[in-house]
């Protein structure tokens, strides 16, 4: 891409995950060289591209930038050449360009990804881990060691759900888990070659045992799917799902009623049973009553099949590496399920065909058995059921520097009475409709991040950044962190309800709800 291209796309985005600038004067700095390594490094990142010549506004308040130039453009690039051929372990090649733009002498300069065998890339006079460097968001963060087993995770071919579990043997499954997978398969594909398979032979086939020193021994993903509560509370006691209970909107929000929590641990399928049960069980219903009936039917407000895909995606997708549990967080008006390991899917394909898992082995039963499509589409199938539901979208957070993924379900509609009333306090701003349902998402959740304003929007990336932004600039929100990382909250100042008797029936986004005579025009 020309620096004009990439410029534009940091004035509208800022610095994020793929684009840094940097004022470089007369000499290479340490940073720059952390950049180009924390490049080569990230997985998936396939590279990225560093401007030099680009300050940031003096404005703290601003996003903009601003070019300042190169002083000696040819001695910087023999600079850049030389030292990423001598300063790291392995050579780094980037691409670098120099041109001339809006009058200033700039550099442009591509970064590829390392081969996973050449990883992890690092200063060869710092070592490992202080010495390489990752992507995270916008910020070049420091290697630890668990950065380092994932660098050497994958260089193999083999994934940690394949890896033997030492201190297991033959003993350790569960006899019926193993006859519950054959009779769910059978459901769908009765004439599965595997479904005749002796247990030995089934359990080699699905990637659940392996011969080491000549003993069959189970794998993580064989004592994930079919190992007995004892030998999971053995072997992983922590790979466990926690449901937390919070009175308020806030995490212990009131230390006198801190929360209650179940804790749960079994083989997978159980386990999502399990969860998903506790779930719907739990969260508040809907209800109406049948024409023909005398029975009110009471329906969990959270679609069921919305519960169960969120479900599957944390136990499925989880990096099982990390020990660490699964939380399923129930607030007054909001749902949370959070699990450890960020997205292998970039947040901006998050809905998109395609999928990727860290976990292929548990993946591939829990699709024999109906649990999972594999096929990306699980994310999708939330946002539409939820559409359908009448509720906003859920929204997805994919933090990779706290190696978390997490799903967010809103309890009851944007367009409630109260919210409306809410908004009251905005009506000078002339709001589009896109940016008062970002208003009041931030008011439920406390935060909203740019690929929240695009699933309760349906907007591409750009006009969300520029819309977050422009809330930002009027002062009615308030910006933290930067790049991917950055999110945005509300000025506690706008929290405060503001009261209104005057209410009439008007129409917003289709949808009939009640709205305050003031803002009927506004709205509607």
């Amino acid at each position: 891409m020309k620096f004009s291209e990439l410029y534009d796309q940091l004035i509208r985005l800022d610095e994020h995950n793929q684009i840094e600038a940097k004022t470089c004067g007369s000499e290479v700095g340490k940073s720059l060289l952390e950049t180009i390594c924390a490049y080569a490094n990230e997985p998936g990142l396939n590279g990225g591209h560093i401007l030099l010549g680009v300050a940031r506004d003096d404005d703290p308040h601003a996003t903009k930038y601003k070019i300042v130039g190169v002083q000696d453009p040819d001695k910087i690039q023999m600079d850049i050449v030389s030292q990423c051929s001598t300063l790291f372990n392995h050579a780094i090649r980037p691409n670098i360009q120099s041109e001339e733009f809006n009058g200033h002498n700039v550099i442009t300069i591509f970064v590829p990804e390392a081969q996973s065998s050449e990883k992890p890339i690092f200063f060869k006079n710092v070592g490992l881990p202080k010495g390489a460097y990752r992507r995270v968001g916008s910020s070049d963060i420091r290697c630890t060691d668990d950065d380092l087993l994932i660098f050497y995770q994958n260089r193999s071919v083999e994934t940690f759900d394949e890896t033997v579990v030492i201190d297991a043997d033959i003993d350790d499954f569960d006899s019926s888990a193993i006859e519950e997978y054959r009779r769910e398969y059978a459901k769908s594909n009765p004439d599965a070659e595997v479904l005749q398979f002796s247990n030995e032979d089934l359990l080699r086939a699905l990637g659940c045992t392996k011969k080491l020193d000549g003993i069959l021994k189970p794998t993580v993903a064989g004592l994930i799917l079919f190992g007995k509560t004892a030998a999971l509370r053995r072997c992983f006691p922590m790979m466990r799902v926690d449901y937390i209970r919070i009175a308020g909107k806030e995490w212990i929000e009131d230390p006198e009623k801190r929360f209650e929590s179940v804790d749960m641990l079994s083989s997978i399928t159980r386990l999502i049973r399990r969860v998903q049960t506790m779930i719907l069980e739990d969260i508040p219903k809907s209800f109406s009553l049948p024409a023909d009936g005398v029975q009110r039917d009471d329906t969990p407000i959270i679609p069921t099949r919305a519960i169960r895909e969120a479900v599957v995606n944390a136990l499925m997708h989880r990096d099982y590496h990390v020990k660490g549990q699964v939380e399923i967080i129930r607030y007054s008006n909001r749902l949370e399920i959070r699990n450890p390991g960020y997205s292998l899917v970039a947040e901006e394909r998050l809905g998109e065909p395609g999928s990727e898992t860290r976990n292929p082995k548990i993946a591939a039963v829990l699709h024999d058995i109906g649990y999972a499509e594999t096929k990306g589409s699980g994310i999708r199938a939330m946002q539409r059921m939820m559409e359908d539901a009448n509720l906003p979208a859920p929204g997805f957070e994919s933090d990779r520097q706290k190696n978390q993924f997490k799903v967010v379900f809103l309890f009851h509609h944007f367009l409630t009475q109260e919210n409306l009333a809410w908004l009251t306090q905005f009506q000078h701003h002339n709001l589009s409709e896109d940016d008062l349902r970002a208003l009041i998402f931030v008011r439920e959740k406390g935060t909203i991040t740019n690929l929240d304003y695009r699933n309760i929007n349906n907007v591409d990336t750009l006009t969300a950044s520029s819309h977050l932004r422009h809330l930002r600039d009027i002062y009615l929100l308030k910006m933290e962190n930067r790049g991917s990382a950055t999110y945005y909250t509300l000025d506690k100042k706008y929290l405060k309800m503001v009261p209104s008797n005057d209410t009439k029936t008007s129409t917003f986004s289709g949808k009939r709800v009640v709205t305050q005579t003031t803002l009927s025009k506004w709205l509607v």
